[in-house]
């Protein structure tokens, strides 16, 4: 599943590729990819600019994300029709889920057999929502309408690791208390947004902690390293343009290059990058988990 970085990847492409651009029209290749409206039709009337006034037109103004969500905020291309309120701003919302890819491609390039949805742009150009398992959202927020009300995943969202509210004493409150794995936690998206299964072990590794270590058994110390290494792995790999293990490739088509240098993730049974211990896996709450037996001991440094 794409997570934060891979994400992040997308976002920033797609501010180089579609800025100011007008979305002139789409097509939706398969019903269930799109979470609102409900028609499809009326999906596709909303992306398109008849969505706002007559003779105004919309353009993308930027690309957001929150937590593994992405959100194209636009804006109206006459000036005096602009509006500083986001409540008022119509919104493109994708999730990309496990297998989600956002491809911009030349309008003659064959269709991947995957393709879910297509959204026209000028001069040929089209963004194509391709996704195997079909798990991937799209959402079409009108103008005047709270996205939080229509994509009522980022309510609940906690903070995003690269934002100020993201301190010790935060990620410590959420942790407090808890009788639950810590690599179990870390794949809430109310405690962490953006971390998933990669990136949490990569944490867990770097900060000497093992996956099975009851919140409420770590120090602060632990927690400060445990900050400290959230940010810095996900850092790594936004450079490294996120992690290829599958499917995720970036708007341009190219895979991501972290699982090369991955300190654990994926590499069970070959030396610590560190020790040269063997990294092992383990299943916890249904998911994989990798770590160093002899680096991540658990004990406070």
């Amino acid at each position: 599943m794409p997570e934060l970085p891979e994400v992040e990847t997308v976002r920033r492409g797609l501010n180089q590729l579609t800025l100011n651009q007008e979305i002139t029209g789409g097509d939706v290749l398969l019903d269930r990819t799109i979470a609102y409206p409900f028609s499809v039709g009326e999906f596709v009337d909303g992306i398109k600019t008849n969505a706002y006034p007559s003779g105004v037109g919309a353009a993308i103004a930027t690309w957001h994300r929150r937590g593994k969500y992405l959100l194209a905020e636009f804006s109206p291309t006459s000036p005096s029709s602009s509006s500083s309120s986001s409540s008022s701003t119509g919104w493109l919302g994708v999730h990309l889920r496990m297998t989600g890819q956002l491809l911009w491609v030349h309008r003659d390039e064959p269709l991947h057999k995957h393709t879910r949805v297509r959204l026209f742009f000028g001069e040929q150009q089209e963004l194509r929502f391709v996704d195997q398992r079909t798990f991937g959202k799209m959402w079409w927020v009108p103008p005047g309408v709270a996205v939080e009300s229509i994509m009522t995943g980022l309510a609940t969202l906690a903070a995003d690791p690269f934002s100020p509210e993201f301190t010790v004493e935060y990620l410590a409150s959420k942790l407090q208390n808890r009788r639950r794995p810590i690599k179990t936690a870390l794949l809430d998206q109310s405690v962490v947004a953006g971390l998933g299964n990669i990136y949490a072990d990569e944490a867990l590794f770097k900060s000497g902690i093992l996956p099975e270590t009851l919140c409420i058994d770590l120090q602060l110390k632990q927690i400060e390293r445990l900050r400290t290494a959230i940010i810095q792995v996900l850092e790594t790999s936004i450079e490294a343009g996120g992690t290829t293990f599958s499917n995720f490739l970036s708007v341009k088509g190219v895979n991501g290059n972290y699982g090369g240098v991955a300190w654990v993730y994926n590499r069970a049974g070959k030396p610590c990058r560190v020790c040269d211990t063997p990294i092992m896996r383990i299943r916890l709450a249904g998911r994989s988990s990798h770590f160093c037996p002899q680096c991540q001991t658990g004990e406070t440094r």
